[in-house]
């Protein structure tokens, strides 16, 4: 079984068990088997529970296969999702070296085990998730499969890198500005960023809401729906909630988008980044496909992406979530953490966001709801046009970077920090407009690394990403490409 489970997506995995052609266990020691064989190379997995998930899965009954994802092994992200009983870190040392461990189960892991998936581990993770690479103090840096001298991206670096390398046919994975989506591009996986409220952050998270989405990295669309369709769902006390669906997600993969009008974009925000040609093509040879497809593609973008107060009015709100994520460790483990408890970025962004009035996080906050009001006007009809339903745009500006690309010199912590907001220009808007957003491995360097194209659309829209992007998997296929640092690879 470890010969073959990489032939196989979840959902594939999922209906050989519901076949009865192979068991739970039998997965489970086939994920083992990869992990302990190619994660030394990349390093991704850095909670193991390989007994705990032996035992779950040998007792797996049969009537559990009605689960979507009964007996298929998979990896949780080391930030958020915390599992009663489990490690739980968020890449810091300071919990690390505490060993601290979860009490109980955030609402999505339980909604994880309900659908029949068997955490085998935990994934690499940035401290707090606050950068787009996996490069802890606490953990070490995760390689991507692709080339080991590069980054994964993040913050999801470690789930990626454990899919794209076939460890496990799928992993969890959050976005606060980027993560799922960076990660995607950087490993060649299709990642989806939900509108905001989709997915549950409970029963902990309030401010984090804002922006944070929580989903998972897949090989294939029809994962990314399953999945969804498995996790999606207010659920009490959420300060937000998505417009809910008209039928299943997985019911949109190979169902006719319609001929759709697509915007254009491959200049960055406000023209603050410089975009690697390589990425302003990718974006454009996707076009031409969706061109093919009966679509209408024009350059056109949403005006109020280009407004110059973003970044100010970003960073407020991210500096005050590092605090905030801060002072929540402090009072519950009941050390106050201070600057050399955690990664000289982590304390600068806390330190300015302590620094902030609270009238002054308001206005930030208040601009950026303004904001993405004139955002989502672009979707909608006017002056007698359609509106657009698509956005499309390349993931990053660069092809996956060098580990080590995002460090800072110790006099000035966060210049690592502003070099990663080059990096990743097309990624934080949307999580403070909620639209969702997904990353499909669409192009290649010429030196064989990944390449990864956005299409954003309107609040509550995931079908319309899912139909298309099943659309162009079908045009330009990704599942044959495998990386060089894989099981059998």
């Amino acid at each position: 079984m470890s010969d073959t489970l990489g032939d196989h997506d979840a959902t594939g995995l999922a209906s050989l068990v519901r076949a009865g052609e192979v068991t739970p266990l039998e997965l489970v020691d086939a994920a083992i088997d990869r992990i302990e064989a190619v994660d030394p190379q990349l390093n991704a997995v850095i909670h193991r529970r390989f007994d705990r998930a032996r035992d779950e899965a040998a007792r797996m009954r049969p009537g559990a296969v009605g689960a979507p994802f009964a007996g298929v092994p998979f990896l949780v992200k080391d930030i958020a999702c915390h599992q009663a009983g489990e490690p739980f870190h968020e890449g810091m040392r300071f919990l690390r070296d505490r060993q601290w461990r979860a009490e109980g189960d955030s609402f999505l892991a339980a909604r994880f085990r309900a659908a029949g998936l068997i955490t085998v581990g935990r994934t690499n993770a940035p401290e707090l998730g606050i950068v787009p690479t996996t490069e802890p103090a606490a953990y070490g840096a995760t390689r991507n499969p692709w080339d080991r001298a590069r980054s994964p991206g993040g913050s999801s670096g470690g789930s990626a890198a454990a899919v794209a390398a076939g460890l496990v046919p799928a992993a969890h994975a959050n976005d606060g500005g980027g993560s799922i989506r960076i990660p995607a591009s950087a490993c060649g996986l299709v990642g989806l960023k939900p509108s905001r409220g989709r997915t549950s952050l409970g029963p902990d998270a309030s401010f984090n809401a804002f922006v944070v989405c929580e989903h998972v990295l897949t090989r294939t669309v029809r994962d990314c729906a399953a999945f969804l369709d498995a996790v999606a769902g207010p659920m009490p006390g959420d300060p937000y909630t998505a417009p809910a669906p008209v039928r299943p997600w997985r019911e949109e993969v190979g169902a006719d988008p319609g001929r759709l009008r697509i915007g254009l974009m491959t200049s960055a925000p406000g023209k603050l980044a410089v975009v690697d040609p390589l990425c302003v093509v990718a974006a454009q040879d996707a076009a031409q496909v969706l061109e093919t497809l009966g679509h209408h593609v024009e350059v056109a973008h949403p005006a109020a992406l280009d407004l110059p107060d973003w970044a100010p009015h970003f960073m407020s709100l991210w500096s005050a979530g590092v605090a905030l994520g801060l002072d929540g460790w402090s009072a519950a483990t009941g050390d106050r953490i201070g600057a050399g408890d955690v990664e000289p970025l982590t304390w600068a962004l806390a330190e300015l966001a302590r620094a902030l009035p609270a009238p002054a996080l308001l206005r930030s906050l208040d601009w950026l709801l303004k904001t993405t009001r004139l955002v989502a006007e672009w979707w909608q009809p006017a002056d007698g046009r359609s509106g657009f339903d698509l956005l499309l745009t390349p993931t990053l500006a660069e092809p996956p970077v060098l580990l080590g690309t995002f460090d800072s010199p110790p006099e000035n912590p966060l210049a690592g920090f502003m070099r990663a907001a080059a990096f990743t220009p097309f990624t934080p808007p949307f999580n403070v407009t909620g639209q969702p957003a997904i990353s499909l491995p669409l192009a290649w360097t010429p030196d064989g690394l990944p390449l990864g194209v956005q299409l954003v659309a309107a609040t509550g829209r995931e079908d319309v990403l899912l139909r298309v992007a099943a659309q162009l998997e079908e045009i330009v296929p990704w599942l044959n490409r495998c990386p060089p640092i894989s099981f059998g690879g």
